[in-house]
């Protein structure tokens, strides 16, 4: 069992820049949904919702007090950000790799901080590296509930949740190790996005359960 009595922390700017990265793809993704009949408030709502909804499922777990209701901050980045995104969105669809990549750092960053603030609480690093999974996903679930959509990361290919693990497990491994928690929540989050990156890139993909079941079939 690991044990720690700090969390790993961030500067308010950078927390607030994976909210409103988070805000933005929410609401774009929303704009481009072309089955659901959304209004304004309803797209910015995704947006805020997948902005900051990562933190929310956390703190649940945890049964902590949501952090994000703790800052004015957290709410208005999202809810401009969310209405950037809805504003804007053709255009930003064309820049793609700038948001696949801030979507790997802020997967990064929400796990490091999720998988910290379980250990500092006192869970087990399975449950803590539970927990920061959760947080790294939970805006993207909050999003495609909303839209009544099937979950996204556990469709063929994504590797999200796999790159936040892998995160949170070199995280509680380095602090074994008793590297600084800062560190080793920054080496964390590099380790996401590289693995998240490289699933881009090259392909990566965990088997599909069709393809598992024709191999027993033959």
């Amino acid at each position: 069992m690991v044990v720690m009595d700090a969390t790993f922390v961030i500067p308010l700017w950078m927390d607030l820049v994976a909210v409103g990265i988070g805000a933005l793809q929410g609401a774009m993704f929303a704009s481009g949904y072309r089955n659901a009949e959304l209004d304004l408030l309803g797209v910015a709502l995704i947006g805020i919702a997948s902005g900051f909804g990562g933190g929310i499922v956390r703190d649940l777990l945890l049964s902590d007090d949501i952090a994000s209701f703790h800052s004015d901050w957290y709410i208005v980045t999202a809810s401009v950000m969310a209405l950037v995104g809805m504003l804007i969105a053709h255009r930003l669809q064309r820049i793609e790799t700038f948001i696949t990549v801030m979507d790997a750092v802020t997967i990064g960053v929400f796990g490091a901080i999720g998988t910290t603030k379980a250990l500092s609480a006192g869970l087990p690093w399975v449950p803590s590296i539970f927990v920061g999974v959760a947080a790294a996903v939970g805006g993207s679930i909050m999003r495609d509930v909303l839209l009544h959509l099937p979950i996204q990361l556990m469709h063929v290919g994504s590797l999200y949740a796999v790159a936040a693990a892998a995160g949170g497990l070199s995280i509680v491994i380095l602090l074994q190790w008793g590297v600084n928690v800062t560190i080793a929540g920054f080496i964390g989050v590099a380790i996401t996005f590289v693995i998240r990156m490289l699933s881009v890139l090259l392909g990566w993909k965990l088997p599909a359960q069709t393809q598992l079941r024709r191999r027993r079939v033959l």
